[in-house]
């Protein structure tokens, strides 16, 4: 049996591991060397060492889409997006940027650039960085991601163009160029809240064989069909399980998941850490009492509200908590007074 150790968010082997190893010698290397012919030697042979730990990565843990931090005058506040990202390193969980939770669709390609970039610097290697793609212009979403990858991403997640009703095999299409031209890894995000369409499992299946293919995000609130793809893809060794309905998470790590998608994230990183690892460490009666605790605090921003209102209680969460502002980029905008201080109410047992 393969023997796997946890680096820096990812499932790797051991042989991976000596690698990385590698890598950090001859960066130190060539930081100590004074010769440029030697640097360019060392910077070619980390590269092809870099190009080969890409091999059979797992990514795994808890990735929170991350709120996206905004001014009074609608641009991106880059303190705040340092501040919640160095709270995430602190505990152990990393960021997806510009998801759903991150009013990705309002988010233009310049402000994802700003934010990945100070997120790339807060977290410091210490975590994953996931930078969201949506839109239905492939040719921009193939400049999107150029230069959110420019400004640091490791991993795009993307959702399926939704203007159009999509064929299975359109959508296959769609993920398979998608990978073809990306430098970093891809990450097949199914929502169907939002795009009205189901990314067949079979065409997951499918697409999963793809090298530069590393999971699914999966937030369709189905359990028939997240047992379904756990039979299909929990003892993958090249392709990840990510749970996107934050209450199915101790469920979904009972049956193999490898990571969970959790929004109440954004401000109880350590109880979804500790979900987390209770969950994969088969300690079910911690990991269902960190379920059930978190489902309780998740209804504080989301009972009786639309999506796009929920995003804005959660905000106002994330100012109780001293991490960013309410302000919300069109068309969504801040919630009313009543509603406000009812969440801000409710929320002040659990600070």
């Amino acid at each position: 049996m393969q023997k796997y150790i946890f680096y820096r968010n990812k499932k790797i082997n051991d042989h991976k591991f000596t690698l990385i190893q590698q890598k950090k010698e001859y960066i130190c290397t060539i930081y100590e060397s004074s010769y440029y012919r030697q640097i360019a030697k060392l910077y070619k042979q980390t590269n092809n060492i870099y190009k080969k730990m890409k091999i059979n990565e797992k990514y795994h843990g808890v990735v929170v889409p991350m709120v996206t931090p905004i001014t009074k005058e609608g641009n991106i506040d880059t303190e705040a997006v340092e501040r919640i990202i160095s709270n995430f390193a602190r505990n152990n969980v990393s960021a997806l940027i510009m998801g759903t939770t991150g009013e990705g669709n309002s988010v233009s390609t310049k402000q994802g650039t700003e934010m990945i970039k100070a997120a790339s610097k807060a977290a410091a290697g210490r975590i994953t960085i996931y930078a969201g793609l949506v839109g239905n212009c492939i040719g921009e979403q193939m400049e999107a991601a150029r230069l959110f990858v420019e400004a640091g991403a490791d991993v795009i997640a993307a959702t399926l163009p939704s203007y159009y009703a999509l064929t299975p095999e359109q959508m296959y299409k769609y993920y398979k160029d998608l990978a073809d031209n990306l430098s970093v890894p891809l990450m097949l995000y199914n929502i169907t809240i939002t795009t009205h369409m189901s990314i067949p499992l079979d065409i997951i299946e499918r697409l999963s064989h793809h090298p530069n293919i590393v999971g699914l995000k999966d937030s369709e609130n189905n359990l028939e069909r997240m047992e379904e793809a756990l039979k299909m893809f929990a003892d993958r060794d090249d392709f990840a399980y990510f749970c996107g309905c934050a209450a199915n998470s101790a469920h979904a790590l009972k049956l193999g998941a490898d990571g969970i998608v959790p929004s109440v994230g954004n401000f109880m990183p350590k109880a979804y850490n500790d979900l987390f690892e209770a969950g994969i460490n088969g300690d079910e009666a911690t990991a269902e009492r960190l379920q059930q605790e978190t489902i309780r605090v998740g209804k504080i921003n989301t009972t009786g509200l639309t999506l796009g209102q929920s995003l804005a209680g959660l905000k106002v969460i994330m100012k109780e908590y001293g991490l960013c502002d309410t302000f919300m980029l069109p068309p969504l905008t801040e919630l009313d007074d009543e509603t406000a201080e009812r969440i801000r109410k409710e929320i002040k047992e659990y600070i």
